[in-house]
C-alpha cells in the first residue's frame, strides 16, 4: 500500500516500480484468457518450485461502514475491502484492487486522529 502524495518523488518512484511489475502480469493474464495456457517455451524457462503448498500472507485493507457500494448494498454496512494499493487520507480517497473509495471520517484512533 502506498500513502499517496503527488509531491513525494520517492512515492512516485515506488509507484512506477510497482506499475512495471503489474504490466507483465496483466499481459500474461490477457494472453492466458485469449489462448488458454502459457506456451511451452515460456513454461520451459520458468523456475521449478518443489514441495509447494498454498499459503496466505497478510495484505493491507480497510474496514469500515460502506454506503453506496455497487455490490454490497445498504447504508453503513460493515465491510472489509480488497487489498489497498493507494491511499491519500488528506485528499479523502483510496484505491483498492477492485475500486476507488471516498474516505469519510476515520474511526477513533485512525490515521487522522
Amino acid at each position: 500500500m502506498f500513502v499517496f502524495d503527488a509531491r513525494d518523488q520517492s512515492v512516485l518512484n515506488e509507484l512506477d516500480y510497482t506499475n512495471s511489475l503489474l504490466r507483465p502480469l496483466i499481459h500474461d493474464l490477457e494472453r492466458i484468457r485469449a489462448e488458454g495456457y502459457p506456451d511451452a517455451r515460456l513454461l520451459g524457462e520458468a523456475p521449478i518450485l518443489h514441495q509447494w503448498t498454498p499459503a496466505v500472507r497478510p495484505v493491507s485493507c480497510l474496514t469500515g461502514l460502506s454506503s453506496g457500494h455497487p455490490l454490497l448494498p445498504g447504508t453503513a454496512r460493515p465491510i472489509v475491502t480488497s487489498e489497498v494499493w493507494l491511499i491519500a487520507p488528506q485528499e479523502g480517497w483510496a484505491r483498492t484492487l477492485s475500486r476507488f473509495y471516498r474516505l469519510g471520517k476515520p474511526a477513533s484512533g485512525g490515521p487522522d486522529q
